[in-house]
């Protein structure tokens, strides 16, 4: 089924990125789309992790500088019969922690500088429990390629932006409909990154929350982490491209007004009331 997804997710793409050169270019910029995406598509599946990290800005975090870190994820992993992860850490004050990568061999656990120092040893262990779950899965690369696609996008609607401000566009005979089609562009290019980030199923936050809970061999370290989590997504702010917000625990932008209109993520309540409710 994540197969099939990720490849649905590839076609959708390749049609949004040709269609959008069509409007702005013609058949020229149609065929650049064409072999854009065809890139695209080849790069996101290979270094989608890669993509996500350099998204978040995380760096690799050696055993030496996080020991009580590597200690946590050895032993979590071994529980879920998973290959050790890299490490890596996102320089955020906010707490916070995402998983990418294509497979449970390439996988790739960051967690934030705030996630370390405002929770309890339980509650990393909860949260780390939830971004393995995601690797045991299977659903850590939907996620890293809708974070590269959704990105693409938003990239392709600024470079419409500033060729309609320089009056790049179509050659055709026809410029008020070139100019049409670049205004098109800028407006549903960032719709459809919104959607595409909507497409992505809350089901599995709520699949990574009840399998990372028997992970961990309890609930409660998630549940109060997933508490603490939404007030320092709410109260401390975290400089992300939004195209990446998605592959988080909890969403990292949920303190800006507008984007909790259209979360990725389930209400944390919700999750707290399904784990509750599952480990009775």
């Amino acid at each position: 089924m994540n197969n099939f997804r990720t490849w649905l997710l590839m076609g959708a793409l390749t049609v949004l990125l040709v269609t959008a050169g069509n409007l702005i270019g013609g058949n020229t910029g149609m065929m650049i789309m064409v072999v854009f995406s065809i890139l695209m598509n080849f790069s996101g599946y290979w270094f989608s992790d890669k993509i996500a990290i350099s998204m978040t800005r995380s760096q690799p975090v050696e055993e030496r500088d996080a020991p009580q870190l590597y200690a946590i994820v050895r032993s979590l992993s071994l529980r879920a019969g998973l290959p050790m992860p890299r490490i890596y850490m996102t320089p955020s004050a906010q707490p916070n922690a995402f998983a990418t990568g294509r497979d449970p061999e390439h996988a790739v656990v960051s967690v934030t500088d705030g996630l370390l120092r405002l929770l309890s040893q339980e509650e990393i262990e909860g949260v780390l429990a939830h971004e393995l779950a995601h690797v045991k899965n299977r659903d850590i690369l939907i996620g890293s390629m809708a974070a590269m696609m959704a990105g693409a996008i938003t990239a392709l609607a600024n470079i419409a932006q500033w060729g309609l401000i320089f009056g790049f566009g179509r050659d055709d005979d026809d410029g008020a409909l070139g100019i049409v089609g670049v205004l098109l562009t800028i407006i549903v290019m960032p719709i459809a990154a919104m959607i595409v980030q909507l497409a992505i199923s809350r089901s599995r936050e709520y699949g990574a929350d009840a399998t990372g809970a028997r992970i961990a061999g309890r609930p409660e370290g998630l549940i109060n982490a997933l508490i603490k989590l939404e007030h320092g997504a709410e109260s401390v702010p975290m400089d992300v491209n939004p195209a990446a917000a998605h592959m988080f625990i909890v969403n990292p932008l949920s303190g800006r007004s507008l984007a909790g209109l259209f979360s990725t993520h389930p209400p944390i309540p919700e999750r707290v009331a399904r784990l509750k409710k599952a480990f009775e």
